[in-house]
């Protein structure tokens, strides 16, 4: 239920925000604010502040923010309307009262509720009945303590049980309908419920509060293994983080929560005392997800499945939430050996074996980088260009424009550094990846690679345009128009240019220009020769094939000028904020996000 503002700004009026957090942690003044030690992080230098001026509250070791009523929420894992009347109540103020629907909606979800506790608290108690020894021992088997059984609440649903009609004694059939824990057989007439002969996992909101269930068949069976609550008024699968209730509590001692795929990989790497481990509640993760659990860890942790689906939905989830990375909030991954899931990982390397795991971990460009990297075939210009297109288009959806463009920068960097590979080392694994090829570096373009340190990548670009020139008159020939398209960084390239494009328009015999050119500019010349890796890469390609990769440097040679123009306009709006350049730089970003 949403609380009106002017109520809200009455209760953070009376009440100063050193008032409320001084309560939980001891400040001491200092100047206009106070500050005190994190209630967030375990620290022994203060990092915590308070301005009661500008109504917040910042600590800078975990960077926690907000206002008296996430000061509440963060500390006592209470809801928004639980901190909005406790601090209404210290502020000396009446309840708000809501209207009809809000209280009707308020009323259905305490039914909601409590319905769903007593489901748990039966169905548990039914996993340790005599006649259903079965399930208890298929959770024993699977390494999981009686202690761990009942701090999750996990339970059992027989195939022939009447806890619908004990529902029915205290509740209506719709008011057990809208839980989605029964459906009606269209036969029988009767109510079914969805979880019969399944071990079952409580989904508990934020608050811990279950609101919904996940169900494991134990028996070999034709059915789903997995099944979980359908969407309801009060579950919305998207939403829901399964085990964040208890993980959010290790936020003052880790920025770091790991993310399986899992309830079962949840509970039995919890059980080993890895405890801050979550798991997306039967949906792929969602940006909504992601954006609750940064509210807690900065740096969580994916962990799949070791095998080529689990890696492929690693990648997706990867390239999905790429866009929404900053320098607070970033996502690593850590997959698996292949064959094993977090359950298989925990079972045979313990906790110890796991925690070593997870700190050969990659950050998120680094894993989709090698990820792709793995895939292709380093001697295939269409392949290396396919590549590149993907790499650019991922790093232009980043939201954060300043992280933008040094993720571009870097990854430009590293494809500036891509080589053909020696057919020696197809043997060998790239990365953690497992029968893919080790790209290794020539010893020759080593050589090459360490007397263009200094070039940058534009030169690089402006170099192997020219050496294409140079060796192609023909293709030069039919590229005019697009070769005045551009504009060459260092003078003496664009002279070179400049002079190769009016021989050509003259209608000059080719033997003539390069004996004309290689007489004027032989020193340049000499140099495009020795740093142009394009050499290596054009060595025995058809004409169509050098065409091709001529297109693609022109293309790359205006995609680095407009990011040069565009460091240039954000230095200059930075010294001096103008209508004009503000205007010039919406347009470029607007040119570079089309191309």
């Amino acid at each position: 239920m949403k609380y009106p503002k002017e109520y809200l700004d009455e209760i953070k009026l009376r009440l100063k925000v050193s008032q409320v957090v001084g309560k939980t942690v001891q400040l001491k003044k200092r100047g206009k604010e106070f500050i005190g030690l994190s209630p967030f992080k375990n620290e022994k230098s203060p990092s915590f502040t308070v301005n009661d001026e500008k109504e917040f509250y910042h600590c800078f070791s975990s960077g926690e923010h907000g206002n008296i009523f996430d000061f509440l929420m963060k500390t006592k894992s209470i809801g928004f309307g639980e901190a909005v009347r406790s601090l209404a109540a210290e502020a000396g103020m009446q309840p708000y009262r809501f209207s009809n629907f809000d209280k009707k909606k308020d009323l259905r979800f305490q039914t909601y509720k409590n319905i769903l506790n007593n489901y748990s608290n039966y169905f548990h108690k039914q996993l340790f009945k005599s006649e259903n020894k079965e399930a208890l021992e298929y959770l024993l088997k699977r390494g999981l303590k009686k202690n761990i059984i009942e701090e999750f609440r996990l339970g059992y649903v027989p195939w022939q049980n009447n806890f619908y009609e004990e529902l029915l004694k205290s509740y209506s059939e719709e008011e057990i309908k809208l839980t989605g824990l029964y459906y009606k057989n269209d036969k029988t007439e009767k109510f079914i419920d969805r979880f019969n002969s399944r071990i079952t996992f409580p989904v508990n909101n934020i608050t811990g509060d279950t609101i919904a269930f996940g169900g494991r068949i134990i028996r070999e069976s034709k059915l789903a293994k997995y099944i979980n609550s359908p969407e309801t008024e009060f579950y919305k699968k998207g939403n829901m983080i399964f085990n964040l209730d208890k993980a959010k509590d290790l936020r003052s001692e880790t920025d770091e929560v790991i993310i399986v795929e899992g309830y079962m990989d949840v509970v039995s790497v919890y059980s080993s005392g890895v405890k801050n481990v979550i798991a997306n509640s039967g949906t792929a993760l969602t940006e909504r997800q992601i954006s609750l659990i940064w509210k807690f860890f900065s740096n969580p942790i994916i962990c799949l499945d070791g095998d080529e689906s689990g890696q492929k939905a690693a990648l997706r989830i990867a390239e999905k939430l790429f866009p929404l990375i900053n320098e607070k909030n970033k996502i690593y991954f850590s997959i698996m050996p292949d064959g094993t899931d977090p359950d298989d990982y925990i079972k045979q390397k313990g906790k110890d074996g796991l925690i070593n795991l997870l700190k050969e971990k990659e950050i998120i460009q680094s894993f989709i980088w090698n990820y792709h990297l793995s895939k292709i075939d380093q001697n295939n210009p269409y392949e290396i260009s396919k590549f590149e297109k993907e790499i650019k288009s991922l790093s232009y959806s980043i939201q954060d424009e300043t992280l933008k463009k040094y993720v571009l920068e870097d990854f430009l960097e590293k494809i500036k550094k891509l080589t053909p590979i020696q057919s020696s080392s197809r043997d060998y694994k790239y990365s953690s990846y497992k029968n893919k090829k080790n790209y290794q570096i020539l010893k020759e373009t080593k050589i090459l690679h360490q007397k263009r340190k200094d070039l940058s990548r534009i030169q690089i670009i402006e170099f192997s345009i020219l050496y294409i020139i140079l060796n192609y008159l023909e293709i030069a020939e039919k590229k005019l128009e697009d070769l005045s398209e551009i504009e060459f960084l260092a003078d003496k390239n664009e002279n070179l240019k400049k002079e190769i494009t009016t021989y050509l328009m003259e209608g000059n015999d080719k033997e003539a220009i390069n004996k004309k050119i290689n007489s004027n500019y032989e020193k340049i010349v000499s140099e495009i020769n020795e740093n142009s890796n394009i050499q290596i890469i054009i060595k025995n390609k058809n004409e169509e094939e050098v065409v091709n990769l001529f297109d693609e440097l022109i293309k790359d040679h205006k995609e680095q000028s407009n990011l040069r123009k565009l460091e240039s306009l954000e230095q200059k709006l930075i010294n001096n904020l103008d209508e004009n350049s503000y205007s010039e730089l919406v347009k470029l970003k607007s040119q570079l996000n089309r191309d």
